[in-house]
């Protein structure tokens, strides 16, 4: 085990044992500070513990003590012990010796510079560091001799193997440790564990390696591989479903290599928190690797395998016999136009045509025979498992999907079509024909169809489209909004004739197919009616045309808007451009008013004033005099008119002669008077 930078300060002196703890935490060191009293059973206690720092400020014999405790007992022993002493002690003047004497492997005299302490703590744990791997060198040592007299002392190979396997179980402390043969030539998917160190008495288990990414990798790199956590490592992505409740999660491979091929796997299993591996015990494993090599070497491992070697020959035969059978219909298969192929029971590709190899973009000599699996899209394996589930109920579906890796490194989509082979063993024939183009355009549609609807519902406007029998096939939510229905209730259920009150629907069309509203097929914006779902009679701007294929009309669509707001705008500013012309006109006459007010009262001042003068000028009685007083009195009456002129608040009319109409003065100027009948009045 590496030694730990655990450093335990041992210090009665609360000063002394801060700064310590600041001084060494700072140089990258884990600190325990702590008092002398209950420090033994701590340092004990605590594994971890690299080094151990006595400050025996003043009292010397009590750092002592304590150290002449921790090398009495063998928990304790090896571990190196500093002390910190005083420089001159009266109590033990050779305290420097003494603690030498009793097992101290430095000693610092106070005072003492920070950089010193610091470099002999870090050479005490660089003393003890070569010291354990001297140690683990030993031990490692007693192992492979141990080992290598086993090797030596049985012919039986399994014997041997089980040897090894069960010894580097309890050397690791691992749950399980078993050797993996390579797979031969002519089936390289398929290994052997041949030995495993939790039992006795499995031989020669065939593994499908297509299910052992870890193995395989640690075969083809020829280096060792480490999986601290199965079910996180990217190794593993592919096969992630088949290990998902395993309990030794741990993994660590060694390979095999013999005159620079590896022959086998020295796999090991461990539980998570067992943690990964030290450097020595991969150096153990990889020496122990090595000298398997030349144990199955030496022992022809290989040749203790021919039965299992028949046994593949055999298939191999067989497989051959009924290749021959399927050439038959190689001529079938060669002229087809779809890419056709025979897979086994176990998903590997038996036959296949040479369109079949063209749409995955592969040679035959360069395909070979992989499983399928192999060659499918990660996220298509599911619906794999799933159809060789079907096939062993009998179900061959048809037009599925599956994408496949080309020899470009990108996936083409193919449609397989599955089928039985009735006079052959579970065997499976596959059509397919590549459909990439074909499903790429169709994602597009889809998208673009998405993105038009999105578009259209978005719309403030009312979108309506029917058929050219007038069945209502789009109703957007602007048309919604404005008609009051909802679409499902349009949609499918509805013709445009209800749209439109009474021959509206009728004179859209009319207009359509006329070229005098802007031109055949085209509507220009048109001011008309629709019929709201509560029968309202919206005024609506309608936009329409028709939709061509082949030159013929299949369906109509309208893009109106609501005219409703519009309006209502519009009457409010022609009520205030009434207003404002009228008071316009009010002000106008109230400025004339007072004009002429202003202008006849002069005049009519003077008049007065004469005539008033020639009354009293006049003699009493005479035609002249009278004369003078009727001046008097009708320049007094003009004067009145000129008061109630200047007086005007209303413009008041009222009949004259005939239909004529002239300003009613009295009323015009009296805020509480009323016009006569058939007069107009207006504030101003």
């Amino acid at each position: 085990m590496p030694t730990s930078r655990r450093v335990v300060v041992l210090d009665d002196d609360e000063a002394s044992r801060g700064s310590l703890e600041k001084l060494l935490a700072g140089a990258g060191f884990d600190v325990d500070a702590r008092p002398l009293k209950g420090a033994v059973e701590h340092v004990i206690g605590d594994r971890n513990t690299g080094l151990v720092l006595i400050g025996a400020t003043g009292d010397p014999a009590r750092g002592l003590s304590l150290l002449e405790t921790l090398r009495a007992d063998l928990r304790t022993r090896e571990r190196p012990v500093v002390l910190i002493m005083d420089g001159t002690s009266e109590s033990m003047p050779d305290a420097f010796g003494v603690a030498f004497e009793r097992g101290a492997d430095d000693v610092v005299r106070r005072p003492y510079g920070e950089g010193e302490l610091i470099a002999r703590v870090s050479r005490q744990h660089r003393i003890r560091r070569f010291v354990d791997a001297l140690e683990d060198e030993r031990n490692d040592a007693q192992v492979m001799l141990e080992l290598t007299q086993s090797l030596a002392s049985s012919l039986d190979f399994r014997e041997i193997l089980y040897t090894v396997v069960r010894r580097i179980a309890d050397v690791v402390q691992v749950q399980r440790v078993s050797i993996v043969l390579a797979p031969e030539a002519d089936d390289e998917h398929v290994g052997h564990v041949i030995v495993t160190s939790d039992d006795e008495q499995l031989s020669n288990l065939r593994l499908d390696l297509s299910k052992y990414p870890e193995i395989r990798q640690a075969l083809r790199t020829r280096r060792p591989l480490t999986i601290s956590d199965a079910s996180t490592h990217p190794v593993l992505d592919g096969v992630r479903g088949d290990i998902e409740h395993t309990e030794l999660s741990a993994l660590s491979l060694f390979p095999i290599v013999w005159e620079d091929q590896a022959i086998g796997v020295l796999f090991l299993r461990a539980r998570a928190e067992r943690g990964e591996l030290s450097r020595r015990e991969m150096h153990l494993c990889q020496m122990v690797a090595g000298a398997t090599a030349v144990a199955l070497r030496n022992a022809r491992v290989m040749q203790s395998l021919r039965d299992h070697t028949q046994q593949i020959t055999f298939a191999r035969f067989e497989a051959e016999r009924r290749l021959r059978q399927l050439k038959r219909y190689a001529d079938l298969f060669a002229s087809a136009a779809e890419g056709i192929a025979v897979v086994d029971t176990e998903g590997c590709l038996r036959f296949a045509n040479p369109r079949a190899y063209e749409i995955v973009g592969q040679e035959e000599e360069q395909l070979g025979s992989p499983k399928l699996r192999e060659i499918i899209h990660a996220e298509d394996q599911e619906r794999i498992q799933g159809l060789w589930d079907g096939f062993a109920r009998g179900e061959y579906p048809r037009g599925v999907d599956l994408r496949v890796l080309h020899q470009s490194g990108e996936y083409v989509v193919i449609s397989c079509s599955f089928a039985s082979l009735t006079d052959e063993d579970g065997s499976v024939l596959v059509s397919f024909q590549d459909v990439t183009e074909q499903r790429r355009t169709e994602a597009e549609f889809v998208k673009t169809m998405e993105f038009l609807e999105s578009l259209i519902d978005a719309s403030v406007d009312g979108i309506v489209a029917a058929d050219m029998d007038g069945n209502v096939i789009l109703f957007n939510q602007g048309a919604e909004r404005i008609y009051g229905y909802r679409a499902e209730e349009v949609v499918g259920r509805m013709v445009t004739r209800d749209l439109y009150p009474e021959g509206g629907a009728s004179d859209v069309m009319r207009r359509l197919r006329s070229d005098q509203f802007g031109g055949t097929g085209r509507l220009a914006p048109t001011n008309m009616h629709a019929l709201a779902a509560n029968g309202e009679l919206i005024p609506i701007r309608l936009s329409a045309a028709m939709i061509y294929e082949r030159g013929e009309p299949v369906a109509t669509f309208g893009i109106f808007t609501d005219l409703r707001e519009k309006l209502r705008v519009e009457e409010r500013l022609a009520e205030a451009q009434q207003r404002l012309a009228s008071t316009e006109k009010q002000a106008l006459i109230a400025e004339l008013a007072g004009t002429a007010a202003h202008e006849l009262n002069q005049p009519l001042t003077s008049v007065m004033a004469y005539a008033e003068l020639l009354e009293r000028k006049l003699e009493a009685g005479t035609a002249e005099h009278r004369a003078a007083g009727i001046m008097v009195r009708e320049v007094e009456r003009m004067a009145e008119i000129v008061r109630k002129i200047g007086k005007m608040t209303k413009y008041e009319t009222k009949s004259y002669v005939g239909r004529q109409k002239i300003l009613d003065l009295d009323a015009a100027s009296d805020p509480d008077a009323t016009s006569e009948v058939g007069g107009v009045s207006e504030e101003i």
